[in-house]
């Protein structure tokens, strides 16, 4: 079967179902926390990312179905002064892992990155996220490094609610 990838139109009412159905699919899988998410995310998460300019999502269909999403910020790098895009969310139905779909989607961002003139492109992934470690490494994603005497980047957060 033939994998589309296309640039999701917020608007488009079977592009927010997509959206929606696959980041909670991506939220029940333990890479994703294994919990669903809660109605009102489901029913606002498509409207909100539309209300900012700085996003964007990539869908991936094969045939008709919805399979894959890639969830977007643009950012800014201060020491090169220009603008990035974290990629916030890779999701890709179970069944269709291992078809290098997420790949085909990154290579979309990638795309996307470069016509709005960005820097890089990040991302975080779980340590116990093998395969897709090994996808973003095939696409050219590493840990990063300022100076090898303070180590590698981290992330960490803090919830606000």
């Amino acid at each position: 079967m033939s994998i589309t990838i296309l640039r999701a139109d917020y608007r488009n009412p079977e592009h927010a179902t997509a959206i929606a159905e696959l980041l909670d699919a991506y939220a029940r899988d333990p890479m994703g926390g294994a919990e669903p998410l809660p109605a009102v995310v489901k029913e606002t998460l498509v409207p909100r990312l539309a209300e900012l300019p700085h996003a964007f999502s990539v869908l991936a269909y094969a045939g008709e179905q919805p399979v894959g999403l890639v969830n977007c910020l643009m950012g800014f790098s201060t020491f090169v002064a220009q603008p990035l895009v974290n990629i916030h969310d890779v999701a890709v139905l179970p069944d269709y892992r291992g078809q290098s779909i997420s790949q085909l989607m990154l290579a979309e961002v990638e795309k996307i990155a470069r016509e709005r003139g960005c820097c890089k492109l990040t991302l975080e992934v779980l340590e116990g996220n093998v395969p897709a470690q090994k996808a973003y490494a095939k696409l050219g994603f590493a840990g990063y490094e300022l100076d090898p005497a303070m180590g590698r980047a981290m992330f960490w957060q803090k919830k606000l609610n």
